[in-house]
């Protein structure tokens, strides 16, 4: 009985090594599939998908990929500056950012079909960061962006960002509106108030393109992003469409957007903060400029002593340059603005002066 119920086991754990050792065969016997296998039917899209394609599907012909050479002022070598942008007008203006053009020679456009055409700057806004190229096509233009607002914007709306990142052209991505009035420095110096925030990924190249909303309208232009290592990291960037439609029509037109200022320069937020004051601090009044005319006052050099500080603009508070710009731009060259200011002993006076092209004075 032993002997046989050993021999009995032994057979059996025989078996068992052998299905062990054939089990690859007979699973590549049993289960490959020797011809193309059946297509699963799918569900329908929902309706979020539709939606983005839909949006993809109209607006992105009207994307464009801008390329322009540049000289390296150190090495003498040249390369390529790409970006993105989009079509404007049926006339072949196209919008993108300043920094986009800028120091840029031999620019080029090449539109969604593939063909490449030189482009020539109509004019540029170093301070809001836009720029206009104009190309003339062989062809018919594909339709422009239709226009949405910023002014109505609200924190948690969907976005889509559509542009050239890293040199892919027809790259969508999505995200929503993570925060709204933020202060964007531009390299003329000065502050955009009201830029756009969201997380929808936008990376180099994607800088000119345009950022829409869920109906597919422009709501911004991609300008910047915030990361120590130049790519995405959920912080993006967008100049109102409401400031690039005030902006661009007055590139077409002249080539060149009124700076509008009152002839004062100003202290910086961190030199305000050491002071403990909330305004504007004046620290030097331009010769002939309004602020001059008006009678402000700047530091004074030798003692140090604080001058005016503007606290006010129109009724509306200012506690930063960027709120005292936007008052200024508001109001416009050669309108008068009232002003609320502060001297040094806290006393407060109502001054009225009128908004000068500061960008004119200092050319």
């Amino acid at each position: 009985m032993d002997a046989r119920f050993s021999r009995f086991v032994l057979v059996a754990v025989l078996l068992l090594i052998a299905a062990f050792v054939a089990e690859p065969y007979l699973r590549d016997f049993v289960y490959t599939a020797p011809a193309p296998r059946a297509i699963e039917p799918r569900a329908e899209l929902s309706d979020f998908e539709r939606s983005t394609i839909s949006v993809f599907d109209r607006d992105s012909p009207s994307v464009v990929q801008i390329a322009g050479e540049v000289t390296s002022a150190e090495t003498g070598q040249s390369g390529t500056q790409t970006g993105s942008g989009f079509v404007w007008d049926g006339a072949g203006h196209i919008v993108t950012n300043n920094h986009v053009v800028k120091g840029t020679s031999g620019l080029s456009v090449r539109l969604s079909t593939g063909e490449v055409i030189r482009a020539e700057v109509v004019g540029t806004a170093p301070n809001y960061d836009l720029a206009v190229v104009k190309i003339t096509p062989h062809g018919k233009l594909p339709a422009p962006l239709p226009l949405g607002s910023s002014a109505d914007l609200k924190v948690g709306q969907m976005t889509y960002a559509i542009g050239n990142p890293f040199g892919l052209d027809e790259s969508m991505t999505t995200g929503i509106v993570s925060a709204l009035k933020r202060r964007l420095p531009t390299s003329g110096g000065r502050e955009v108030a009201g830029v756009i925030q969201t997380d929808a990924p936008i990376n180099p190249g994607n800088s000119g393109g345009p950022l829409l909303d869920s109906a597919g309208r422009l709501i911004g232009v991609n300008t910047a992003i915030l990361s120590p290592s130049g790519t995405n990291s959920g912080v993006g960037f967008a100049i109102p469409v409401d400031v690039v439609n005030r902006i661009v029509p007055e590139l077409i037109r002249a080539g060149h957007v009124p700076t509008p200022g009152i002839g004062i320069v100003a202290a910086d937020e961190s030199t305000t903060a050491e002071l403990g004051v909330e305004g504007v601090v004046v620290v030097q009044v331009m010769p002939n400029s309004p602020a001059a005319r008006a009678g402000l006052h700047g530091l004074d050099p030798s003692s140090g002593t604080v001058g005016d500080i503007i606290v006010g603009a129109n009724s509306n508070p200012v506690r930063s340059l960027a709120d005292l710009i936007d008052q200024l731009e508001r109001v416009g060259v050669g309108n008068g603005v009232d002003l609320k200011v502060q001297n040094g002993s806290g006393a407060t006076r109502d001054v009225h002066l009128d908004v000068a092209d500061i960008g004119r004075q200092q050319s």
